[in-house]
């Protein structure tokens, strides 16, 4: 993959090394018997004491701004790894400004959030065992890099395209967040049963999968990032990360009511639908089959 030299995005926040906001005892059962102390040896209404700790903890829980976090100060730093996915992120600025200029609408561009362990998000506390992740409620794409060293030698699927993917399929879930499709999802979910809900996520990942097609599409197109292998790298990358694939690797029956991203072929496909068409509209996993 050629992205050497190519645009690098200034929204990439590198929280590696830093622990999680807001580590404390938390008012659990033993932080009420510290407050019941204090107010007895200080005299202190118990109630104004939880008060004051609750808001103390919310203030310090709070995600902490880009320049809490060195490195964030727009001088690039001598980590090839970071530098890839600044590349890369920047490519799908470019591609889906051009998308959505084309449709008359404003891209607005996500933040992407590396991490190591865990991380605080608005959507919660994950850690690196949930994977890369986009959480709707602050317009963030979460990666732990170390994925990367497990997509390669625990799903053998290899490759800075197989990278790239991951990156654009999470950006894909943006795309969706921007366009509407996420809450109108979440509504139905939020109506549905478990199977009906787990049903509906599998066309959200594979409409993911399509996105980031496209965006390969049209960073070619514009770029050439593309070299022999590139693709089939990604199109691996697509078939390791399917339900079916995941569950035999674990030992497990095949169960196609518990997934949530569809299997192998299904992200297989969808991802080569969106690259060989390059356009959004060929994306729409809501209708007919899958």
């Amino acid at each position: 993959m050629r992205w050497q030299g190519g645009r690098e995005s200034d929204n990439v926040e590198d929280r590696r090394g830093f622990g999680v906001p807001g580590g404390g005892f938390g008012i659990g059962g033993c932080g009420l018997v510290l407050i019941i102390l204090i107010s007895i040896l200080t005299g202190q209404n118990p109630l104004r004491l939880l008060a004051l700790l609750t808001q103390s903890q919310q203030t310090t829980q709070q995600a902490p701004t880009q320049q809490q976090y060195p490195g964030n100060d727009g001088q690039q730093q001598d980590d090839p790894q970071k530098k890839f996915i600044r590349v890369v992120l920047g490519s799908t600025e470019d591609v889906w400004g051009g998308v959505f200029s084309q449709m008359n609408r404003t891209y607005e561009p996500p933040k992407l959030i590396l991490f190591s362990d865990q991380v605080q998000s608005a959507c919660g506390l994950a850690s690196s065992a949930s994977g890369p992740f986009y959480c709707p409620n602050d317009s963030q794409v979460y990666l732990d890099l170390s994925f990367f060293e497990e997509l390669d030698q625990k799903f053998g699927a290899p490759g800075d395209f197989a990278q790239a993917y991951v990156v654009a399929h999470e950006v894909g879930h943006h795309v969706q967040n921007l366009l509407g499709i996420a809450d109108k999802v979440h509504s139905m979910e939020e109506r549905g049963s478990q199977e009906q809900a787990n049903a509906l996520s599998v066309r959200m990942e594979l409409q993911a999968d399509c996105l980031a097609g496209v965006w390969g599409y049209h960073a070619n197109q514009e770029k050439q990032m593309l070299e022999p292998g590139d693709v089939e790298e990604g199109l691996n990358a697509a078939a390791a990360v399917g339900d079916d694939h995941i569950q035999k690797m674990s030992g497990r029956a095949v169960s196609p009511e518990s997934w949530t991203h569809g299997s192998s072929k299904m992200r297989v496909s969808w991802f080569q639908r969106g690259f060989q068409s390059g356009d959004i509209n060929s994306c729409d996993t809501f209708q007919g089959s899958l």
